[in-house]
């Protein structure tokens, strides 16, 4: 050896498990947290070193291509990275060091299994939300989005993820393709990941509505909702043991104008069920999340109040209850069944196909 060999600074015992990508994935301060000086950092990266240089303050531990899930934690420790003025505290080894920063965009919805995006481990870009505040940059594979209100992310293993349908917000407005626009945004309903008023009502804050590409894909979304949710209709009343209703009819008095359409109507106990799968309506532009009336509520509350003042109980149940709380929704029914025995009769109505 030779005055000018360079020496191979020692280091510490890392905790590295093969099978825990939070160890094999690191930031500059949490290697620092467990002792690893910049300078040796510096050393173990040097070309044909055992670690690599993964993003600007995050390192891989070990010499091959990173994985999607490493790549995935990588962004995150990137994003969530403090401020340069606090990067000098000591960090806790403990903490995971994301921050407030959450996975969106199509890898979010990868994370969510949507089966239309592939796999994490084919995925090229990384969107990652993190507060308008924080000044940061997008690089190599990490595309970062600011977020006047950050929503409360979800757990996705370890790795904190938008909700379904902000991820699909900030998804559909990186793509001018409105097939994949209209796959997403179907598949999120039809797979039950969230429902259609409140992917509109992301799509309406995030400005996309009006989109070429959005248009015809909010009509299918809308129509998916619809058959998706007479579906949960259709599997309550028999799974819970409700008399067999007539599905989808129009009731009318005789010789009179039509009184409206039902999803259900039981006509010995005159009880009507309606799907309440009307879509939101929001305000102008400048208005951020100001809900309007929505034109069909006048209408729906008008046949409410026709037919209850012929002696017939409606029961509007949602889409969102009857996936969430299906048997809480059989009981409303069944009561509103048990209770006609009390009531007077109800006005003679004639039931047609719609």
């Amino acid at each position: 050896m030779t005055q000018n060999t360079p020496l191979s600074p020692r280091l510490p015992r890392l905790p590295l498990h093969p099978e825990d990508v939070a160890h094999r994935v690191l930031s500059a301060a949490q290697l620092r947290a467990r002792d690893v000086s910049a300078a040796q950092t510096s050393a173990q990266c040097l070309p044909g070193g055992p670690w690599q240089h993964l993003l600007p303050g995050v390192y891989l531990l070990h010499p091959g291509p990173p994985t999607g899930r490493e790549r995935l934690h990588g962004a995150l420790l990137y994003a969530g990275r403090p401020p340069a003025s606090a990067r000098r505290a000591p960090a806790d080894p403990a903490d995971a060091g994301y921050g407030e920063s959450m996975v969106t965009g199509v890898a979010a919805l990868a994370l969510h299994g949507f089966a239309s995006v592939g796999n994490v481990e084919a995925l090229h870009r990384i969107d990652v939300l993190v507060p308008r505040t924080r000044r940061l940059r997008s690089t190599r594979f990490v595309e970062v989005l600011r977020a006047a209100s950050m929503p409360r992310a979800v757990r996705v293993g370890e790795l904190p993820v938008a909700p379904v349908e902000r991820a699909l917000a900030d998804a559909v407005a990186g793509t001018v393709d409105a097939a994949c626009v209209r796959r997403l945004l179907t598949e999120a309903v039809r797979d039950g990941h969230c429902e259609p008023a409140a992917v509109v009502r992301e799509l309406s804050e995030a400005k996309l509505l009006g989109r070429p590409a959005v248009v015809g894909a909010v009509d299918a979304l809308l129509a998916e909702g619809r058959a998706v949710a007479e579906a949960r209709l259709y599997a309550m009343v028999r799974e819970h043991g409700l008399p067999e209703p007539v599905w989808n009819v129009e009731l009318r008095l005789p010789g009179g104008p039509p009184l409206g359409g039902v999803d259900a109507y039981w006509p010995d106990q005159a009880v009507a069920v309606e799907l309440d799968a009307r879509a939101p309506r929001y305000g102008a532009p400048g208005r951020r999340g100001r809900t309007e009336e929505d034109p069909r509520w006048s209408a729906y509350a008008a046949k409410r109040e026709h037919l209850e003042r012929l002696g017939i109980t409606v029961v509007r149940l949602s889409p969102r209850k009857l996936r969430e709380a299906a048997d809480q929704q059989a009981t409303v029914v069944r009561t509103a069944l048990m209770a006609a025995a009390d009531r007077e009769p109800a006005a003679y109505v004639m039931v047609l196909p719609r």
